[in-house]
């Protein structure tokens, strides 16, 4: 990454995809505080929705049997996607899969309500698990930092990882900028699930550094995906945190950062869900 030498930047990687091999980075802290809410309700299962590949119905398989929850987890696709190792880890870890058709996988309201409107001990978990609830464990990780930066950047999917560092640097009256990179086509949008949580708080999201949607990737974001595990030893996934870095680099070519800025990229984990797109 010659790049950062070349603009005078100082770049560094705090690594939440060690916090857990599977309720890993974020998912782990936007789950913190989620989890809790259902015990203090006294829920004694939790449900969710997610695609076959989804770190956070990994996650929330793996937290609910840690922590004593049922888990029920809504897929997008065919059944016969069970022979994927992401939904066998679930299936592991106790998870009922409910597999749902693309076509009618939208309207989640609907879905959840079609079979389990009357039933009391359950407690919703949005898909992403970004809400309100999640993001004061989110913003830990501004309290966890020994060094002020200049900047900190995240991907962003629902957006609630970049709203809880917001709220972090906020309440520490911070002059850091929180930014997010988009890795949805049509990101724009995050921005008003963002302000329904943190109206005033500031931020920057990016979406130009998408590479043409969610899930979708490129020879040069596969080949850069690669690359940074041989040269760093460190796993990251070609559909949240390359894309991320791959936008930090763009930006500094183009001279978004002063010299002399100091920047710091978040790993948020979620490792398994990358796998098969870019090993």
């Amino acid at each position: 990454m010659d790049v950062f030498q070349e603009k005078q930047l100082s770049v560094y990687f705090k690594r939440d995809d060690l916090i857990h091999p599977f309720i890993s980075g974020n998912k782990w802290r936007k789950l913190k505080y989620v989890l809790h809410d259902a015990h203090q309700k006294n829920k004694t299962s939790l449900a969710t929705f997610g695609g076959a590949f989804s770190n956070h119905l990994l996650a929330v398989a793996c937290a609910g049997a840690t922590f004593g929850f049922k888990t029920i987890g809504f897929v997008r696709g065919d059944e016969l996607e069970i022979k994927n190792p992401v939904l066998r880890m679930c299936h592991l870890f106790g998870m009922r899969l409910i597999f749902i058709a693309r076509n009618e996988y939208r309207d989640k309201e609907v879905l959840y309500a079609k079979y389990f409107k009357h039933d009391d001990s359950i407690y919703f978990v949005p898909e992403g698990g970004s809400c309100l609830e999640a993001l004061p464990g989110v913003a830990e990780i501004i309290d966890e930092l020994t060094e002020s930066y200049d900047h900190i950047f995240t991907a962003s999917g629902t957006g609630g990882t970049l709203a809880g560092l917001a709220v972090g640097v906020a309440s520490k009256a911070l002059k850091t900028q929180v930014h997010g990179i988009a890795v949805i086509k049509g990101g724009d949008y995050l921005n008003q699930e963002i302000q329904k949580w943190i109206a005033h708080t500031p931020y920057t999201l990016h979406t130009d550094f998408h590479r043409g949607g969610y899930a979708k990737t490129d020879h040069e974001l596969v080949l850069f995906t690669r690359n940074f595990a041989r040269h760093t030893g460190i796993v990251i996934e070609p559909i949240y945190t390359a894309k991320m870095l791959m936008g930090v680099m763009q930006l500094s070519r183009d001279d978004y950062f002063k010299p002399g800025s100091k920047i710091l990229c978040i790993h948020t984990g979620g490792v398994w869900g990358g796998i098969g797109l870019a090993f």
